[in-house]
This record gives C-alpha cells, structure tokens and sequence, in this order.
C-alpha cells in the first residue's frame, strides 16, 4: 500500500507514471481511492475553483453509417427509431439553451452522409452568428483534414472524438472491417493541429478490455494531452453483438476520473450521462472525483428516447429548463457550483 500511495503522491505532484506504476494503482485502487478524489479535487479547484460547467447537448441525428459492435444507432440497428433535426430546429434548441444560461453548444450526432460538410458549415456559421460569445463543438465522428479545417474556419471551437482504445487488437475487436485505428488516431492529430480544442476518450469495461489496456490509455492521455477527456462505463445493447455482455461499473470509472485529473490537471473532465445510467447519483460521484463538466440534453424532449447509444439512458421528459434547474441542485451537494461560462481549456485562457 505504501507503494501505491507513493506513486498516487509523484502523481499529484507532477511526475510521470509508466504503464505499470499506473496498473498497480488500478489494481490497487481499493486502498487510495478516497485519497485520489481528494487530490483530484484539491488539483481541479485549485485551477478551475468549484465551477461546474454546462454544455448543452444537441443530439441531432441518430442516423449512422458505421456498424460498430457495441453502439445502439449502428447502420445495422434496424429497430432503431431513425430521426434528423432540420438546421431550424437545431438553431432553435442553441436559442433556448442560451436563454438557459449555456454558453457551450455540443453537436452530437451518428455519422450520417444526409448532413454534407456544406450544411454542417451553415449551421456553424448560423450558430455563430446568432451566439458570437458562445464555443461551439462537434462530434460527428472521422472526417478529412480539410472537412475538420472548413468547419474551424466556419466557426467551431472543439470537436469531441472519442479513440475508444488505444489497443489496436482491441479496436478491431470492437469494430468492423473498414474502420481504422489508425484512421481515429489520425482524426484527434488533425483536429488539434488545426487548433480544436480536442476532446478523446474511451469506454470503461469494454468486451475484452483488460487493465493493461486501461493503463496504456491513462499513457496515451498523457502523451497526446487532449483538452478533454470524455470516459464513462460501457453499457450494453440489446440490439447490438455485445448485448449479453456485462457493463462497467461507476467504481472504476470514477477511479479513473481522478487519475486522469491527476494526470492532465487543466483537462476539461465531463461526468458522463453513461455514468449517471449505471449509477443514479453517478454524476455527482463523477465531481467528486475531480469532474467539472455536465452536458444536459437540449434535443427536443420527442426525440431523446431515440438517440440511444445503450440501454436504460437517461432519458427524462423533462423540458430543457426542468432539467438544468434539477441539475443544479444536485450539483450543489457536491460542493460545486454550475456556472454560466463557456468553460475553455486554460490553453485556450492562455491565447
């Protein structure tokens, strides 16, 4: 035990851990879990103060052109609910969020073709327009270096792609022919060298993953230093090959949130909807684990139950305004506090 607490201390203090120090702290999280959190959140308020920011979530459509194994709105999915949202209805949600005190707008949606990189630069540039002192992110999944630079130059701050894994074997194992490891890694090198703020991310307790492979992402994280850092637990699917698989736990998922934290101290580190799904009060273990962001939903309350990546989401029929205001009071028994901010990377601060 005192070896682990020595390496979760050099951690704290900005030393570097190789893949093994970090598999003996996950295999041995039992013992510091509560003292991670702590420092987690001692680095977190220290840099940030205990400011929980918003993004509001715009899931626009839950069409996809790739057939992951593990992924409710794959292409093969055919009792999916298929939806889009009209570029009216889109603008019409960031209208409402704005009103609501969000200054971060996030554009979630399968990799659907209907939306060609021209209508995407519309709906930048109108959300730009309309909300000049709000970011604006996407996550459309992998594109070219040229998509992802007219979208910048139409207006879009962050994009949010998440590697899933950085185990190639792995990756192959979660997906079908066609889709490339190399292809994802290639995306988050050209989104943030044409300045995105970059969001990464995988999923915890995936089919076959394994602790090895944990540490080798708190590795990579730590190479690649992204803005963000998206993880939560993977839950299953009924309609999807790993339906029968079981889901991850919010034990280590959170544990892993203040490894991250301690890893990346500036990161923007959202407390997942799939956490708050395998957990009810997983949010807010999530903040108290070194988490400062949320993403409620802005998509229309008739199209949330459709937008359904696993099992059992969170999906209230709350309107936009319930939500938030629901929202807030749970976050105050953290300790925390949502703000009204656009919540930027220091980085970004630091331009």
């Amino acid at each position: 035990m005192d070896k682990i607490r020595e390496q979760l201390h050099r951690l704290h203090e900005g030393k570097s851990l190789d893949a093994e120090e970090y598999l003996e702290l996950i295999l041995g999280r039992d013992a510091v879990r509560v003292e991670a959190a702590a420092l987690a959140c001692e680095v977190r308020d220290r840099i940030y103060g205990r400011r929980v920011f918003i993004r509001g979530l715009i899931e626009f459509t839950n069409y996809c052109r790739n057939n992951c194994y593990y992924c409710g709105i794959r292409a093969g999915n055919v009792n999916a609910d298929r939806y889009r949202l009209s570029l009216q209805e889109i603008l019409t949600c960031t209208d409402a969020g704005y009103e609501l005190g969000f200054r971060t707008f996030v554009l979630q949606g399968g990799e659907d073709p209907y939306y060609t990189d021209e209508m995407m630069t519309e709906l930048v540039r109108g959300i730009r327009e309309r909300h000049p002192d709000c970011a604006i992110t996407l996550s459309v999944g992998e594109r070219s270096r040229e998509t992802y630079r007219l979208w910048k130059e139409a207006g879009a701050d962050r994009y949010l792609l998440r590697h899933e894994t950085i185990n190639p074997e792995h990756y192959a194992s979660l997906h079908p022919e066609g889709m490339s490891h190399e292809n994802r890694l290639r995306c988050l090198r050209d989104l943030k060298e044409l300045g995105f703020q970059v969001g990464a991310g995988f999923m915890v307790g995936s089919p076959g993953q394994t602790e090895e492979d944990l540490a080798a992402e708190l590795c990579f994280l730590r190479e690649f230093r992204p803005h963000m850092v998206g993880i939560g637990p993977y839950v299953p699917h009924q309609d999807t090959p790993f339906a029968k698989e079981p889901a991850g736990t919010a034990e280590l998922t959170t544990f892993l949130l203040s490894l991250i934290r301690l890893t990346l101290p500036e990161v923007l580190l959202p407390a997942t909807t799939a956490l708050g799904t395998v957990d009810a009060l997983g949010r807010e273990k999530g903040i108290r684990a070194g988490a400062n962001v949320v993403m409620p939903n802005l998509s229309p309350v008739d199209v949330r139950e459709k937008y359904l990546l696993y099992d059992h989401k969170i999906c209230t029929g709350e309107e936009a305004a319930q939500c938030i205001a629901c929202l807030k009071e749970r976050i105050r028994t953290t300790g925390c506090e949502i703000v009204v901010d656009r919540g930027d990377h220091k980085d970004k601060e630091r331009q």
